[in-house]
């Protein structure tokens, strides 16, 4: 998952994007504390 990736790479930052139908989307960024 994105959350272990951000783990495993050390990084403060991770955005994921997600396709709700229709032509649209959504994106979601996650800063780790």
């Amino acid at each position: 998952t994105l959350l272990h990736a951000m783990r495993d790479l050390d990084v403060q930052y991770g955005i994921a994007t997600m396709c709700i139908g229709l032509g649209q989307g959504i994106a979601t960024l996650f800063e780790r504390c």
